[in-house]
């Protein structure tokens, strides 16, 4: 499926066609997007996602690109990054707070700290938006961000928005119904605290969460969810994969949970090396391992 011939002037000003997406993941690999857009206005996001929807298009939602690896072969329909949209900056009303879906979800949590308003202080240092990080109802330390959300603002396909409320949104564990949809916003509900003792903690998890990264700070993705028996790093060492290697992809030697994109990697590899360590795991321990990797 395409856009038609016809599409308006204003609107296929925002599209561009076969539009390279490695340069916007954190592998830095994979094939281009058929349609793209980086709406700047909320109004110019609906009228892609509204002209898509009328062209029978798939649209998909590009965040920060940390857990998406596209196939060397590209992604069909429509990719939209919402990077460029105005109003990343988080507000705070109270014991609320509201962020739009493209917001990183640590400038969400610095911000939320400083107000003094507990909740997300767990989660300083994981990659991400807001917008993925609820779609995936991200977690650490034994508790997810869906626990803390008021609502949930997602756009129609006919381009309106429509609110959700946290009751009407199932959260699991890493999963949401939310899956498929596009996030706009969310609005948080959270606990006042002590600003300087939130602040110690926030510290405290970024300096122990750094160190357990590899030194790549922009080819590394966590292929896989920590299942509920045992850490996915240790998982990966007790069955002897750590260091495994395809082609120019590995899983890091010492931090086995991360795969490490070296020059010359492709997506295929990637996928070849994930496949073989699920097999291993499973194999060995019984363990399903699940995708934290979306594959586009």
């Amino acid at each position: 499926m395409t856009f038609p011939d016809e599409l308006s002037a204003e609107i296929a000003a925002l599209i561009r066609t076969d539009e390279p997406l490695g340069p916007l993941l954190w592998l830095g690999i994979g094939g281009p997007a058929h349609y793209f857009s980086q709406p700047s206005t909320v109004d110019e996001l609906k009228q892609v996602v509204s002209a898509a929807n009328d062209a029978g298009l798939p649209v998909r939602v590009l965040g920060s690109g940390s857990n998406v690896l596209v196939r060397e072969s590209g992604v069909d329909g429509l990719v939209i990054s919402l990077a460029s949209l105005p109003g990343q900056e988080p507000t705070v009303d109270g014991s609320t707070m509201t962020a739009l879906a493209g917001t990183k979800l640590s400038t969400a949590v610095i911000e939320s700290v400083g107000a003094g308003l507990g909740g997300l202080e767990h989660l300083i240092g994981i990659p991400g938006t807001i917008g993925g990080a609820v779609v995936g109802n991200v977690s650490a330390g034994g508790r997810d961000i869906g626990s803390v959300v008021h609502k949930v603002t997602v756009l129609e396909k006919d381009g309106s928005l429509r609110v959700l409320g946290a009751e009407e949104v199932g959260f699991s564990h890493r999963k949401s119904s939310l899956t498929g949809l596009i996030v706009y916003s969310v609005t948080f509900s959270l606990e006042p605290r002590d600003a300087a003792e939130l602040t110690k903690r926030m510290q405290k998890l970024w300096i122990s969460r750094n160190s357990t990264r590899p030194d790549e700070e922009r080819r590394i993705a966590m292929p896989f969810i920590d299942p509920d028996s045992m850490p996915v790093r240790e998982l990966i060492a007790s069955v002897g994969l750590s260091g495994s290697r395809e082609g120019e992809v590995s899983l890091d030697a010492n931090r086995p949970s991360y795969m490490v994109a070296h020059p010359g990697a492709t997506s295929d590899q990637c996928l070849k090396l994930i496949e073989r360590v699920r097999e291993q795991v499973l194999l060995q321990t019984g363990i399903d391992l699940q995708l934290n990797l979306q594959i586009w």
